[in-house]
């Protein structure tokens, strides 16, 4: 009897924990995921074995708390188990939008680096080496972030304590790395004046100091503005725009200043396919010179097939890496097949 009566009692309290949890679940997660194969082909490279495979995960939570606020979280979890994309984002019913992002980049000014229209990839991103700097304000550090609609347009302010680009677990800091840099907010103002029409204005600034010598001395911060914009008629979307940074580093040897610039045409034939051309610009200065401007040209097709879709582009590059040397003169073809599941 004591036994039953033992049993009976377990049982429920484990019913009733269950209960507990079940009803502490602030909404649901869903997984997808793909795989894509590549064979890459280009001039001035050892090009050695062209195959080529990635396949990731993507987690999405979304739920509603009691008082209406929405909660959304994304995991990415790519190739060879790292991540490139992990958020948390509440959305408040008066208050607006809070987003915690972990050094994802997509943040602030980041999510602004390359807006422009592509069948497939960013125009630098098909494949070359390029060692291009882009404009990513504090969205590659652990980021808090604030979006507002006004009066159908949105108003983003991003802040990090401490913007030196590391991934933090919780419970844990980024301690002292890269001393020289403190705090940075970005400030994104996201226009959509009619149908078809996005056009953006941001700017960054990041704290900075300087160790030399065991003494502590000013330095001048770190300034970031990314102006474009992009416009759809019908199937054809064309995009602009124009991202500067001042390092802030005027000493022999470093970089002064990046400027680049970018424009985007994709043309969706039909449901399945679609088009687009796009070129790159890029240059720096060090020390009052600038460097050989680096201009990338990419050509590209993306046709779906249902879960499968395959997609090429051709690439040109010149001055990579901001060198004139032959070396950095490359062409590139990628074809790609991708399964989505």
């Amino acid at each position: 009897m004591k036994k039953y009566r033992l049993t009976k009692i377990g049982v429920s309290a484990l019913c009733g924990s269950l209960a507990a949890i079940a009803s502490a679940q602030a909404g649901s997660m869903s997984v997808s995921g793909g795989a894509t194969a590549t064979w890459t082909k280009g001039s001035q490279t050892t090009t050695g074995n062209p195959i080529g495979m990635n396949s990731g995960l993507t987690f999405k939570g979304t739920g509603e708390l009691d008082n209406g606020t929405t909660i959304a979280y994304t995991l990415t979890h790519a190739d060879k188990a790292a991540y490139s994309v992990g958020s948390i984002v509440l959305g408040t019913p008066s208050f607006g939008t809070f987003s915690i992002g972990h050094a994802t980049g997509g943040l602030g000014i980041g999510g602004y680096d390359d807006k422009m229209p592509t069948a497939w990839e960013e125009t630098w991103g098909t494949g070359l080496t390029t060692s291009l700097n882009l404009q990513k304000g504090v969205g590659s550090s652990m980021t808090v972030q604030w979006s507002y609609p006004l009066a159908g347009q949105t108003l983003k302010v991003a802040y990090t304590p401490k913007n030196d680009g590391a991934q933090n677990n919780d419970k844990a800091t980024s301690a002292a790395a890269n001393a020289n840099l403190k705090d940075g907010v970005d400030v994104v103002l996201d226009l959509k004046p009619v149908d078809g029409a996005n056009i953006w204005i941001a700017g960054s600034r990041t704290n900075r100091h300087s160790l030399q010598n065991g003494v502590l001395q000013d330095n001048d911060d770190i300034h970031e503005a990314n102006v474009g914009g992009t416009f759809a008629i019908g199937p054809v979307t064309i995009g602009a725009a124009k991202a500067v940074e001042f390092t802030g580093q005027e000493a022999s040897g470093n970089v002064e200043y990046y400027n680049n610039t970018m424009y985007g045409v994709s043309f969706n034939v039909n449901d399945d396919l679609s088009l687009s051309v796009g070129r790159f610009e890029a240059q720096k200065k060090i020390r009052q010179v600038y460097s050989a401007q680096m201009e990338i040209t990419s050509f590209q097709a993306a046709y779906s097939l249902g879960g499968a879709s395959f997609k090429i582009a051709k690439t040109d590059g010149d001055d990579l890496g901001y060198s004139n040397a032959a070396s950095a003169q490359q062409d590139l073809t990628t074809i790609a097949m991708t399964l989505a599941f």
